[in-house]
């Protein structure tokens, strides 16, 4: 008697929407909050304001990660929609061009001209528009746009990306201050790398250095320009 093995399969692109959102805001919201810090401190600040300019960021930053995710995604989602649109208005002007374009499809993917066609008819006796939303127009329901999911992930990871300088700006003595935003943004930087390629099931060697590069640039470019601002003035 044959026995059907089923095993699970957790694939990560399953994750895509949320886990890009979410990576992109917690790196937005270290990087551009530790940016902004260290300018201020360079300057020569005093621990208030550093404080106030932080978190007058983390605000300004978290509404704007949110808006701007909600508007892109958005537009992504009416895209979407605007072609499964015309995708059904085909499909019941034109079926038997949308059925030779499915075979089409099929055929160059390696099946022979007879099971392409049998394959094409099945799938559109089942779901016509879905079949041809995934095979056609590559439309998925893991790759579906949703705009408010990825505003809120984006929004709060940018939060807690952004506290975390603040935390080092209240708790460091001050003439620590530099040295402590450096050192636990950096650290950060090198955990948000780890979590990103292990939720990805990405190599993480190569994520960690992509992340603590470009956010130490970004740091050290701000600090420098805060640096002379203090000098000048």
């Amino acid at each position: 008697m044959a026995r059907h093995l089923s095993h699970a399969e957790g694939h990560a692109v399953s994750r895509i929407g949320w886990l890009r959102a979410a990576v992109l805001g917690a790196n937005d919201g270290i990087v551009s909050t530790a940016s902004l810090l260290l300018g201020v401190a360079a300057a020569g600040a005093a621990r208030e304001a550093i404080l106030l300019a932080g978190v007058a960021g983390l605000v300004a930053g978290a509404m704007s990660m949110a808006a701007g995710e909600y508007v892109s995604v958005s537009s992504q989602s009416d895209t979407e929609q605007a072609d499964l649109a015309r995708e059904a208005l085909e499909l019941a002007e034109q079926p038997e061009a949308e059925r030779a374009e499915l075979i089409a499809i099929y055929e160059a993917r390696g099946l022979d001209p007879a099971t392409a066609a049998t394959v094409a008819d099945m799938l559109m006796t089942k779901d016509a528009l879905g079949a041809h939303a995934r095979d056609e127009l590559g439309l998925t329901d893991t790759a579906t746009a949703r705009p408010l999911q990825a505003a809120l992930a984006s929004a709060t990871t940018f939060a807690v990306g952004a506290a975390l300088p603040l935390a080092a700006v209240a708790l460091a003595p001050m003439d620590a201050v530099v040295p402590a935003i450096v050192a636990s943004s950096l650290a950060l930087l090198i955990g948000l790398g780890a979590l990103g390629a292990w939720a990805g099931q990405a190599p993480m060697g190569r994520s960690i250095l992509r992340v603590t590069f470009w956010g130490a640039f970004a740091m050290a470019l701000t600090a420098g320009i805060g640096k002379i601002a203090g000098t000048v003035v």
